[in-house]
């Protein structure tokens, strides 16, 4: 894992998840920034979205993991990326649609020590090690 944490989530967020967990299972989280849902970071149930050798894991929300696709990461690596919730339709797509709220993702710079820490660390990339994850390349 990595020293530095690269995502993290606040209270709603938690409460949100931990209300679909049980009508959907083990979730994954995705940012793709996508033409459909804009920047918006979508959920979808473990076993409904395939996570490409690509996609960059970047750590868990609420024990669900959480990844971002490489062209997205090209651009967000210097940020701490915060999972907040808000009110309003959640994405197209993304489970938490019906619910009247919707995941929101802020973020903020990484400090110059964060980013020091951070430099040598490898980028995680693909679904290796996630358990329930699949993968393009299953």
């Amino acid at each position: 894992m990595y020293k530095v944490p690269r995502v993290s989530f606040t209270d709603a967020t938690k409460a949100l998840v931990e209300s679909l967990l049980p009508i959907h299972g083990p979730l994954l989280f995705h940012q793709s920034g996508g033409c459909c849902d804009g920047s918006a970071p979508m959920c979808y149930p473990r076993g409904d979205f395939k996570v490409g050798s690509r996609d960059v894991y970047l750590g868990d929300v609420v024990g669900q993991p959480f990844y971002i696709s490489e062209s997205q990461w090209e651009y967000w690596a210097h940020t701490h990326l915060i999972i907040d919730v808000v009110p309003g339709r959640g994405g197209m797509f993304s489970v938490e649609g019906p619910t009247g709220q919707r995941f929101l993702t802020r973020s903020r710079l990484f400090t110059e020590a964060e980013s020091d820490a951070m430099a040598d660390e490898p980028v995680l990339q693909g679904s290796a090690g996630i358990e329930g994850v699949k993968s393009t390349t299953d």
